[in-house]
């Protein structure tokens, strides 16, 4: 078995190397768009090498679906994140992928992290596929390659292996720009970076795992609304009109494990955090149905227009170390009567992650759909 991965790998290799010929960009030249706090090109650890902090640097005339992109990074131990983006959209749409050197050997070491809207998600996906434990090495160099087609991608970090195969790329289908990035706390440094476009009918050596199977309890679809402040359902035990009138509504499917993220529709302002996701339970009787709940970042659960439940799971919403990221952690018991009932849910947006999943404990005596 061993001799047949090792055979494998190298024909992952093989397959990457018969690539379009990697193309350098040197940021000393012209083909960058940069937008930083601060970026500058200096002399580090013997190479010519962009510091950047608080922004990214995009090339001006790569444009590609499918391919590769590489490039040595020296950090800190201090807190940052810093990385590299992949099929830009605009500045508020694209894949990304960064480390977290003061995670160093954690298993949130590093992420996969799709950006929509202007809006992160990695209170969202977290655990294997998006992120792995790696032991980094300060103030050197490090290199980092991204091999992606299709809707999967590997990610190499300091390694002749993936250190991460992530399985369903979150973002659509897209051509898009590449680039770096760094947050606007510690700096980080970049150089060699190199491109290299993939065929449209490339195919990675090794497949990554199979999407985990949906569960039929599992609700897979939301109607979601248009976004509203969310300061306007403080106090309300009881959804009126003014809240429900004019709302425009998008159907939005949620992903393979349920997770559904509203940011794919719309951003967050200041004035505008919060959005309904609805749906309509038919049941044969009246009746009590447990439904278990995740959310990113706060909740309010109205049951025929009559507040249930309300909870916080935002950073540090339960512990100084609580990070936030959306489970099953809390339960509600939905109180059915016989005929139509409409749930919605109020969900809120600080940072880190937008979204709402919910799993029935069984289906017996209801049916579920979206309102129409």
């Amino acid at each position: 078995m061993r001799a047949n991965s090792m055979l494998c790998v190298a024909l992952g290799f093989l397959l990457v190397s018969n690539a379009l010929r990697a193309e350098q960009y040197s940021f000393d030249s012209d083909a960058w768009q940069v937008r930083a706090q601060e970026a500058s090109v200096v002399d580090y650890l013997g190479q010519r090498a962009l510091l950047l902090q608080g922004g990214a640097a995009t090339l001006k005339d790569v444009d590609m679906a499918n391919g590769v992109i590489e490039f040595d990074i020296a950090v800190s131990p201090q807190r940052g994140f810093a990385g590299g983006r992949f099929r830009v959209v605009d500045p508020d749409n694209f894949e990304h992928f960064y480390i977290r050197p003061h995670q160093s050997g954690n298993q949130d070491a590093n992420q996969y992290n799709p950006v929509f809207n202007g809006l992160s998600a990695w209170q969202l996906y977290h655990g294997e596929g998006y992120g792995t434990p790696v032991a980094y090495r300060f103030n050197e160099w490090m290199h980092i390659k991204i091999v992606y087609s299709g809707m999967h991608a590997d990610i190499y970090v300091d390694s002749d292996t993936p250190s991460i195969r992530v399985r369903d790329l979150k973002r659509p289908y897209a051509s898009g720009g590449v680039g770096v990035d760094a947050s606007n706390l510690a700096p980080a440094y970049f150089t060699n970076f190199a491109v290299s476009a993939l065929p449209g009918d490339y195919e990675f050596a090794l497949k990554a795992v199979e999407p985990e199977d949906r569960h039929a309890e599992t609700v897979m679809s939301w109607s979601v609304s248009d976004a509203f402040d969310g300061g306007g359902l403080e106090g309300v035990h009881r959804l009126g009109a003014n809240l429900k009138t004019g709302r425009q509504w998008t159907t939005l499917a949620a992903g393979p494990r349920g997770i559904t993220n509203l940011a794919r529709i719309q951003g967050v302002s200041q004035e505008k955090n919060t959005a309904f996701a609805r749906l309509t339970v038919t049941s044969d009787n009246k009746q009590l149905k447990g439904l278990s709940l995740g959310y990113s970042d706060a909740i309010a659960v109205f049951a025929n227009d009559t507040l249930l439940y309300s909870g916080s799971n935002g950073y540090m919403s339960r512990d100084y170390r609580y990070l936030g990221t959306i489970g099953l952690f809390d339960k509600v018991y939905l109180p059915l009567e016989a005929g139509e009932n409409e749930i919605w849910f109020a969900v809120t947006e600080a940072f880190g992650g937008w979204g709402i999943m919910a799993h029935f404990d069984d289906l017996e005596g209801i049916s579920l759909r979206q309102p129409e």
